[in-house]
């Protein structure tokens, strides 16, 4: 399947993109276009909350006058308009507000993945899943907040606010004048009290989450190995430290925004009381009418409600922040040396030809993060149709080389397919030639159907049946119940040596003309991997290559020529 092409540099080039906590920010806020229809619903729904406490205080005190009810009339309305449009700019707000941040959401989610496809599978090998999951799962869920709990209601109160200051000044400006002060010393305290209280919890939870996350991914992952070793308890205790680690930053956190709650409620209580302190001696003079005093004394009331969702903005802010931080920190700015940078070529979506095979001369390579090459000087052909063993000792490069054909390791010196240097080829290109079945082959937790339609999306039904047939699984899949029965994650319904012949399924129907068959009988029963190996080989094509790693011994019927290496190199 096509890989989307990189956008991470190689080291010492110019990012593509600022990874930065900023950055990430910045592109987790949805167009101006998608953003303003529900940014200006939430003005008209907060605005509307306020116009209806308003509009009822003057209807209430004003009808205790006993006016004709002419004179009431247009407030009725205004109370009927405002209840209305409260609701209805409320249910808009969310509709667009939460369409353009999911829709963000997802185009976040695809930029971090594409990032990451170049560190695959290589470049992530001394990252924690749990962390990656983490980042890549909770911490861009932690982004939609952006547009939804900072932006979009700073934007909405803080122009509510404003409005609502200059109608209770066009009534009393002495009033309105404490309602601002209370306002501004509502926003620094509220916000100063949630950075002294709460900042360190909010910042603590998104690593305490990845660090949840891995220790649950770890224990589930070797749950065997911990079994047998006695471990279980230890990798338990484990999680439940940091369980209670994130409980109490949780707790610590709600905590704070109580605290902050309580405090912006006492100064609206503070706001109305100065407004009838202020306003008093204007209706004794008889300058400030009584619906005029209900208006002043009850909006602060109605304002500081909408406000209320500033401290929590401010929380929300803190909280985003660090979930940005940690997914900066996860997507590096530059690609590790020893990975194949994607972006070098153009992908054509088409397998060169294989022509005269596959031609490595002086090639070295090594893994990312170390300085000594796993590969030295390495000189070997693979022709079409040639089954090739490569054996050797542990760390004798064996899977460095299969990780070198299939061009997740860059490597010095020449690597050519059919006489092109891969260099000059997209590395999807060189891999819809040259195929990988990894030592342990990634199952989906999906049906066998999903798990093969992966390599062909196209093949019917027959097609999927009739490449499992071919590696021996026909009968085994008759009693399973057929293409509909499922795998588990990882493959964990299902035996080594059957994964093994699923994965080899899946690379029959891509149709690779050189596949690398990389310990196929890792986790094989002894007794069975002759077997296993007799029924891989003798599914692939006669004018397909082979290149098999194994450990243990193959029957010289099933192999043309055996490769001996040592520390890196070729030696017979």
């Amino acid at each position: 399947m096509s890989r989307p092409v990189a956008t991470v540099p190689r080291t010492g080039a110019a990012p593509a993109a600022p990874v930065t906590a900023r950055g990430v920010l910045a592109d987790a806020m949805p167009p101006l276009r998608r953003f303003w229809p529900g940014a200006a619903s939430g003005f008209l729904s907060e605005a509307s909350a306020v116009a209806l406490l308003a509009v009822s205080a003057w209807l209430i005190v004003r009808a205790s006058e006993q006016p004709p009810v002419l004179y009431l009339s247009a407030a009725v309305v205004g109370v009927r308009l405002f209840a209305l449009t409260r609701a209805a700019f409320r249910y808009l707000e969310r509709l667009a507000g939460h369409d353009a941040a999911l829709r963000q959401l997802a185009t976040t989610r695809t930029d971090m993945v594409r990032r990451l496809v170049p560190l695959a599978p290589d470049g992530l090998g001394r990252s924690g899943r749990g962390s990656v999951l983490a980042a890549l799962v909770d911490d861009v869920d932690d982004l939609q907040n952006l547009p939804l709990r900072v932006v979009q209601p700073l934007v909405a109160s803080a122009a509510v606010a404003l409005g609502a200051v200059v109608l209770v000044a066009c009534v009393a400006w002495q009033a309105a004048l404490t309602l601002l002060c209370c306002l501004i010393a509502a926003a620094a305290v509220a916000t100063l009290w949630g950075w002294a209280s709460g900042a360190r919890a909010e910042r603590d939870v998104a690593p305490l989450r990845g660090r949840l996350a891995g220790a649950l991914v770890d224990h589930l992952g070797s749950l065997d190995v911990l079994l047998a070793y006695g471990a279980e308890e230890q990798s338990r205790a484990r999680i439940r430290a940091v369980d209670a680690e994130l409980r109490a930053a949780t707790v610590r956190r709600a905590g704070a925004q109580a605290g902050t709650a309580a405090l912006v409620s006492l100064l609206a209580g503070v706001a109305s009381i100065a407004a009838v302190l202020v306003s008093a001696p204007q209706l004794a003079a008889g300058s400030l009418t009584g619906p005029g005093l209900a208006v002043v004394v009850l909006v602060p009331m109605a304002v500081f409600e909408v406000f209320a969702s500033v401290p929590l903005a401010a929380s929300a802010w803190r909280q985003v922040h660090a979930s940005a931080a940690r997914i900066a920190d996860a997507l590096p700015a530059t690609l590790p040396d020893g990975l194949v940078d994607e972006g070098a070529a153009t992908a054509t979506g088409l397998p060169p030809a294989l022509g005269d095979g596959l031609r490595l001369s002086g090639v070295s390579a090594r893994w990312p993060g170390t300085a000594r090459p796993a590969l030295h000087d390495l000189d070997l052909a693979v022709r079409p149709g040639e089954r090739l063993l490569v054996v050797g000792s542990s760390g004798a490069g064996k899977t460095t080389l299969a990780h070198v054909l299939v061009r997740f390791l860059e490597v010095s010196g020449t690597y050519t397919v059919g006489g092109v240097p891969t260099s000059a080829l997209h590395p999807d290109d060189v891999r819809a030639t040259v195929g990988l079945c990894e030592q342990h082959p990634m199952l989906f937790d999906e049906d066998i159907r999903q798990n093969l339609l992966f390599a062909q999306d196209t093949a019917t039904d027959a097609e999927l049946e009739a490449a499992l047939a071919r590696v021996g699984l026909g009968e085994w899949l008759r009693e399973r119940g057929g293409l509909d029965a499922r795998v588990g994650e990882r493959g964990a319904l299902v035996s080594g040596g059957q994964a093994q012949r699923i994965a080899l399924a899946r690379a029959l129907l891509r149709g690779f003309p050189v596949l690398v068959l990389d310990e196929p009988t890792a986790g094989v029963d002894p007794d069975a991997s002759e077997t296993l190996l007799t029924d891989l080989l003798g599914a692939v094509g006669d004018d397909q290559a082979v290149v098999l790693i194994s450990h243990v011994a193959v029957p010289p019927r099933l192999i043309d020529r055996v490769v001996r290496l040592e520390a890196g190199r070729v030696v017979a």
